[in-house]
């Protein structure tokens, strides 16, 4: 296997610091970042910050590794660059149960006296270990400020990421291209897209949906962008930047009607957008001085991401006609257009788009990697073939380019069908979470495995890295802290003994009954690599009581996972609720594994009430329709404790408003993504959520109003009218959206107590 570290992690000059808060005789970049990671450890330990010793070792390197030991009353710890630095005093905090850092809140208890340690030098094992996924920033962060993106980079650091995406902040640079470009003020405010769907934007799925975009929230997210850089550079990390990848403003391509401009297709539901040929030489002018204006902005980069086809054929006809025609379907898209392209045709207009892209960032940056997602090379298995894979690649030098196969926990087989990428430079991942939606799940056990048979293969050529690409975050904490132990040579005993560890480390003690209910619980539902439900006949939503109703759903088959196991797991939790139930951390998993069971019960009723109804049952389809909204309601009181609810994320929107306008724009705008997304395709629920408000205020109504027009239907003898039902959901789906509701959060004061009373009210 091939590691590499950076350059600038390689060449750190000279010793350490004594203390974190000592003096420092480093050069001015190491010593930033060897104050940063000081930083970082200083807001996890607080004063015991001052016997702690970080030592940067200089030198050449191509394996990242630290080493901790423990000396006259000091924690000592030294690395290869100071992400390895900070990710050894994490390490060493954990192994020892004294600190853990996730999503849902972080601990740490310090003890009097470092507990020894055996040391050895521990190595990655990988070169790279990046972190992010493009949407992300759709998912999550629109609404973050400062404070949010310093903790989420505190923990990249602890968990040793060294390469993590930067996409805030573009939209101020596409702006002054596209003003450059000639676009009035006018034409650009219909261009971008809203906040909480910038990434769609940015890929060319999208244009101009929910504008136009606040200026306000374009300055804050440049402002923004600044901070990120300035502290994922100090600590040595090398971020990706995002690049240009041919996508252009309808009213830059009417502007130029004899550039070489294609009429991409309507991605799901959405209007066309309009991508420039490389081959035309408006594509390396605009590429070049976009790269130019983002260096102005915010300083020169080395990763560039340029994703120029995703879930979007390429236009392989000569004449590009093929561009508005082509279809995208999951994994299977567009096999007859495939199949009607000359092969050495698409073979050469691939090579060309593969170079021309690379040289388009090469011209602005001679030592650039060009950085794309692999996702596609799944998503459109029949277009992309192995010999089309290895045209778009082939004439792009191995070390210029750097792909992200993000996607192993569903498409196992893009780098195998693409020989590893004839010999690029590669990341291998998994995606993990889609859409920010939450289902508890993961699979534990197939990442230890699989991730060691990635490290046994002789085919893997030159694979640089491993990383986690979730589309949303603040969900299952247990699943990366897990995969990024394993990135350094972590966790590879049994899932059972890690989870001892991680449970120490993450309550302050453990017990084998904890352990033994832990394990219970990874086996019920943490042996899941995909969540297929979510997918159900086309139809998004984590859970079946996530979907817009519809009167197939007894024909649903069920969620992965074993419910009988789960229910086992949760009450050996609640059993030690005396012992273990002061932690907050503890009593988060706890709420997290009822609310999954209970929304498969929530699924379990509707298909019985359903079915119930259509037998005639009327008595029995009520006493469910009453089962149901006693269930929905216990779980969103249930879960009002939880990190995220839909009371806060629609606070985190108006908050980032500066007027009356904006504040409601911005709530709005997140409401639309939670529900309906946008469009007129089946991304209504692919967001959702299993949130407080979520549950009593959006998907409880809805299937209330289906169960009571089926009941109707039913009780007049007349069939159900499933497609009128649909159209007066979907309106009252939008009204949702645009409803000045106010929601509250209620967090439970015994969420124990209340877990295990709903456990008994499903029986």
């Amino acid at each position: 296997m091939s590691k590499t570290v950076s350059r600038r992690q390689a060449i750190i000059q000279g010793m350490g610091f004594a203390g974190l808060a000592g003096a420092m005789t480093l050069p001015g970049w190491a010593r930033a970042a060897g104050q940063e990671a000081g930083a970082v450890v200083r807001r996890l330990v607080g004063k015991r910050a001052a016997d702690i010793s970080l030592r940067v070792v200089s030198g050449q390197t191509r394996t990242p590794w630290y080493k901790v030991a423990v000396r006259d009353g000091q924690l000592e710890v030294e690395g290869s660059s100071a992400v390895a630095v900070t990710r050894g005093v994490y390490s060493y905090l954990k192994s020892n149960g004294l600190a853990q850092v996730s999503w849902e809140g972080s601990r740490a208890g310090m003890p009097a006296r470092w507990p020894e340690t055996a040391g050895g030098r521990v190595e990655a094992r990988f070169g790279h270990r990046v972190y992010m996924n493009t949407c992300t920033f759709g998912y999550t962060t629109p609404w973050w400020g400062w404070a949010r993106w310093q903790r989420e980079i505190d923990w990249m650091a602890l968990h040793g990421i060294d390469m993590p995406l930067a996409m805030e902040g573009q939209e101020f640079v596409w702006q002054a291209l596209w003003r450059e470009q000639g676009l009035s003020e006018e034409e650009l405010s219909g261009y971008f897209s809203g906040p909480a769907f910038t990434p769609w934007q940015r890929m060319g799925n999208i244009e101009g949906y929910d504008a136009p975009l606040p200026q306000a929230w374009i300055e804050k997210k440049r402002a923004l962008q600044v901070r990120i850089l300035g502290q994922m550079r100090a600590l040595g990390m090398t971020p990706i930047l995002p690049a240009f990848g041919g996508y252009v403003p309808k009213a830059f391509a009417e502007k130029h009607p004899d550039a070489r401009i294609y009429r991409m297709r309507a991605w799901e539901g959405f209007h066309e957008t309009y991508w420039l040929d490389p081959a035309d030489p408006l594509f390396a002018k605009l590429a070049g001085r976009f790269i130019a204006l983002y260096t102005r902005t915010y300083g020169p980069g080395q990763y560039y991401l340029a994703d120029s086809f995703n879930e979007m054929l390429p236009p392989v006809a000569a004449d590009g006609s093929d561009a508005a025609k082509a279809s995208y379907g999951d994994a299977t898209a567009n096999a007859e257009a495939a199949a009607e392209v000359d092969p050495a045709l698409k073979a050469a207009r691939l090579a060309d788009y593969g170079l021309a892209l690379y040289d388009s960032i090469r011209q602005a940056q001679p030592d650039a990697v060009w950085v794309m997602q692999g996702w596609l090379f799944g998503a459109d298995k029949a277009f992309w073939t192995s010999e089309a894979i290895d045209a778009f690649l082939s004439r792009v030098p191995d070390d210029r380019l750097m792909v992200l196969d993000i996607g192993n926990d569903r498409y196992p087989d893009v780098w195998t069908r693409a020989e590893a990428f004839k010999g690029k430079s590669w990341i291998y991942g998994y995606v993990h979470n889609y859409g920010g939606s939450n289902p508890v799940y993961g699979d534990l056990d197939f990442y230890r495995r699989d991730v060691t048979a990635l490290e046994q293969n002789a085919q893997t050529r030159n694979l640089k890295g491993f990383g986690v690409f979730p589309e949303g975050l603040h969900n299952n904490s247990v699943v990366y802290e897990y995969l990024y132990d394993l990135a350094w040579d972590e966790g590879k005993a049994s899932v059972h003994q890690w989870l001892a560890g991680y449970t120490r480390a993450r309550y302050g003690k453990s017990s084998p009954a904890l352990t033994a209910a832990w394990s219970d619980l990874a086996s019920a539902v943490y042996k899941t690599r995909y969540w297929t439900p979510r997918w159900w006949r086309s139809r998004a939503g984590a859970y079946l009581f996530f979907k817009r109703p519809t009167v197939d759903v007894t024909e649903f088959e069920g969620a992965p996972g074993d419910r009988a196991l789960l229910r086992k797991a949760i009450k050996g939790l609640l059993n030690l609720g005396p012992a273990f139930g002061a932690s907050t951390l503890f009593q988060n998993d706890v709420v997290a594994a009822t609310c999954h069971f209970v929304s498969g019960e929530l699924d379990a009723c509707l298909q019985a009430a359903v079915s119930a109804y259509a037998a005639g049952d009327l008595a029995r389809g009520d006493d469910l329709a009453s089962r149901i909204k006693v269930l929905a309601l216990g779980v969103d009181a249930l879960i009002g404790g939880q990190q995220e609810t839909l009371a806060t994320w629609i606070a985190d929107a108006r908050a980032y408003g500066d007027t009356p306008a904006e504040r409601a724009y911005y709530v709005a705008n997140a409401k639309a993504q939670v529900s309906v997304w946008g469009g007129k395709g089946n991304l209504n629920d692919y967001a959702s959520k299993a949130w407080q408000g979520m549950y009593a205020g959006f998907y409880l109504p809805r299937w209330t109003q289906f169960l009571a027009e089926l009941r109707r239907s039913v009780e007049a003898k007349t069939p159900f009218d499933q497609a009128a039902f649909t159209a007066r959901i979907t309106a009252w789906e939008h009204d949702w959206v645009t409803a000045d509701t106010a929601y509250s959060r209620y967090v439970p004061s015994d969420p124990l107590a209340d877990a295990a009373a709903l456990l008994k009210v499903c029986g």
